[in-house]
């Protein structure tokens, strides 16, 4: 939900040059992502490796029906984002499947990501009270006049259980753990590279239980 045309990303990648000195932003080809890419970047960060397949699966969960993510739209995107230096793939195959690229963020790829999510942490936030606020009072001044009176509880209601849902998915967000995207079964085994439930591809090197 990041707002702009585009996010520039001249003055993230002159910070980090002056604070890492490894050369890992000369392959970095482009300056500027659309909202759309840095929304890609971020949930391929969240999920550490992840194939085009489950990407699309998981963008469309995050747009909930506002917008339908497709190959045609998604895979041209991955393909520059690789380009421009921001993404790797990796081949996988399974054992009961044909082999998948495996998308996951270069170096410089996640530590722009970072930087541009720590110094913008809080506008986002703001923005996203803003939006709700705007969102709840359209809808409540959408309904009939023998409604909106009613309709405030519930909205109010609504409001709190879905802040409350971000808070307790916080903690198990940040754990990295290792679930199977096929069946949903969570595994337990270090350096899996297949599930023991379905036999589906693992792309993790590791995870922190």
């Amino acid at each position: 939900m990041w707002l702009g045309k585009f996010l520039d990303l001249e003055e993230d990648i002159k910070e980090l040059r002056s604070k890492i000195q490894k050369q890992i932003f000369t392959n970095i080809k482009k300056n500027k992502l659309t909202p759309l890419e840095f929304t890609i970047i971020e949930s391929i960060f969240n999920n550490q490796q992840i194939s085009g397949y489950d990407l699309i699966r998981i963008l469309n969960d995050h747009f909930a029906g506002t917008w339908e993510a497709q190959s045609g739209t998604i895979y041209p995107i991955l393909s520059k984002l690789k380009r421009d230096g921001f993404l790797k793939i990796i081949k996988v195959k399974s054992p009961v499947g044909p082999i998948k690229n495996v998308y996951s963020l270069t170096e410089a790829g996640e530590e722009l990501l970072k930087i541009k999510v720590n110094k913008n942490f809080q506008d986002q936030l703001t923005f996203i009270e803003n939006f709700l606020t705007e969102l709840s009072s359209v809808y409540i001044h959408s309904l009939p006049e023998d409604q909106k009176e009613k309709s405030i509880e519930e909205v109010q209601k609504m409001l709190k259980s879905t802040i409350e849902n971000v808070i307790n998915t916080v903690p198990s967000a940040v754990e990295f753990k290792l679930i199977c995207k096929k069946c949903g079964q969570e595994l337990n085994r270090e350096g899996a590279k297949f599930c023991e439930n379905c036999g589906e591809p693992l792309y993790y090197s590791g995870s922190a239980a």
